[in-house]
């Protein structure tokens, strides 16, 4: 069957079109924006890539449409669906549909941590020899692809409280009714669908509802919003992590690249790896006791995230030019950008760590978090702040009573300009986005060598 997939670099929809054609489809599909990492992954698996919703990608017509969360009422392509009467889809009902019945589902689920902590458990799943099918909104270095259909009953997804289409505002993870669910972490986000955090925890209760009473969930301990949303009703056994819960970490190194892990008390194994930050270990915790749940011991866990490689643009070192280290990171809420910055300070000590930042997500856009960004970056020497013209809201007035000196340019060449200014041997660069910030990582690596 062909199937058009619109929206399809989304990390969520270029891994569904992965998955389509694993399953003998032929895939095509369009999108505003075509840029890596996603659009590269795409057309090593053959799959056409289209700039743009021309209705004109859709004739001849394609034996199923499925539509990414991305597209709305007045989209050429989705006006085109409508009044021709193609059959469509959400992508999260194709992919319960079509990929996950019958399957064991390992759900995760929260605001920060999703992507790599799927990545975690898959790769943990992967090196116990569970040969386990995924789907993760983010490329994963241990696998070089986002997704795979998997050869056991094992299926670890990443699970997000986003909406789910134009026609259908449910949470995408309420589509997946998982067996074993880790429910990260909770704060507020997505203003540009959820009024409020209650709203946020509303959906995360719709999920715990269709978690089976065989089932498991996991939590922090410590984490209040989460605490609300079970007080809704559980009907699932929980376990906990962190402070407080049965799991727990004692760090070896303060940037959380060696620490030992407890189970209720007892050692179960140390974990030695190149992640740093205590969200990091969070992270590892979770996917630890949700292995557990499908037959792996915490010990082989242990190892297994021993050789965890992390995911693309999630602290990656991209560029080292004249001594200045670049990163890219996906970090746009103000709580990931904080963690991020300090499990690098705990890594490099006193060196300099300029902070280049994107405010692009829809609540970023909204001003949603802008109280929150200037003790966001106090672990780093300097911030650097991109403000396009259409921000709709004062970016350098928001970010005015921050501790360390801070910048707001708008444009490109302000913001590499400002890097030269300051950067000298040992700095450390980490530029945050969740888009490709046009291509600036490579501009700024080609300006510092010149």
């Amino acid at each position: 069957m062909h199937i058009h997939i619109l929206g399809i670099c989304g990390t969520f929809m270029g891994s569904l079109a992965v998955l389509a054609k694993e399953l003998g489809h032929r895939v095509t599909g369009s999108d505003a924006n075509v840029y890596p990492p996603m659009s590269t992954q795409l057309e090593a698996q053959g799959i056409e890539l289209m700039q743009g919703f021309e209705p004109a990608h859709l004739d001849p017509a394609p034996d199923l449409v499925v539509v990414g969360n991305a597209l709305s009422r007045g989209n050429p392509a989705v006006e085109y669906v409508l009044n021709k009467g193609l059959p469509y889809v959400s992508g999260p009902q194709w992919l319960a549909d079509h990929v996950l019945q019958g399957r064991w589902v390992l759900a995760v689920a929260g605001t920060h941590g999703k992507t790599t902590t799927t990545s975690m458990l898959a790769w943990v799943l992967e090196d116990a020899g569970m040969s386990p099918g995924f789907l993760i909104g983010g490329v994963p270095q241990n696998f070089a692809v986002s997704a795979r259909l998997g050869g056991t009953p094992f299926f670890v997804v990443e699970a997000d409280e986003y909406d789910s289409a134009f026609f259908d505002k449910r949470s995408k993870f309420v589509h997946y009714r998982p067996r074993t669910a880790i429910l990260n972490n909770l704060e507020y986000d997505h203003a540009d669908i959820f009024p409020d955090l209650a709203a946020i925890e509303r959906q995360f209760h719709h999920l715990v509802r269709t978690v089976p009473g065989e089932g498991l969930l996991i939590r922090p301990a410590a984490e209040e919003a989460l605490g609300r949303v079970l007080e809704m009703g559980c009907w699932t056994p929980v376990q906990t992590t962190g402070p407080g819960g049965q799991w727990q970490a004692h760090l070896l190194a303060e940037d959380g690249s060696r620490f030992e892990v407890r189970f209720e008390g007892e050692l179960q194994g140390m974990v030695e790896w190149e992640l740093t930050g205590r969200h990091n270990v969070a992270n590892a915790l979770a996917t630890l006791a949700a292995a557990r749940h499908v037959g792996v011991t915490a010990a082989q866990g242990c190892a297994a995230l021993s050789s965890f490689k992390s995911v693309k643009r999630r602290m990656e070192r991209v560029a080292e030019v004249r001594g200045v280290t670049i990163y890219d990171d996906f970090a746009h809420h103000p709580t990931a950008i904080a963690t991020t910055l300090d499990g690098l300070r705990q890594r490099v000590g006193k060196a300099p760590i300029i902070a280049v930042i994107e405010p692009r997500s829809n609540s970023m856009k909204l001003g949603a978090h802008r109280d929150g960004l200037p003790a966001s970056v106090a672990q780093a020497d300097r911030a650097i702040w991109y403000a396009p013209a259409n921000l709709g809201w004062d970016l350098a007035a928001s970010v005015a009573g921050a501790t360390v000196p801070s910048t707001v340019c708008d444009s490109l060449e302000g913001i590499i300009a400002a890097v030269k200014g300051s950067a000298e041997p040992g700095t450390q660069v980490v530029i945050m986005s969740n888009g490709g910030f046009g291509g600036l990582h490579g501009k700024l690596a080609k300006a510092l060598a010149e």
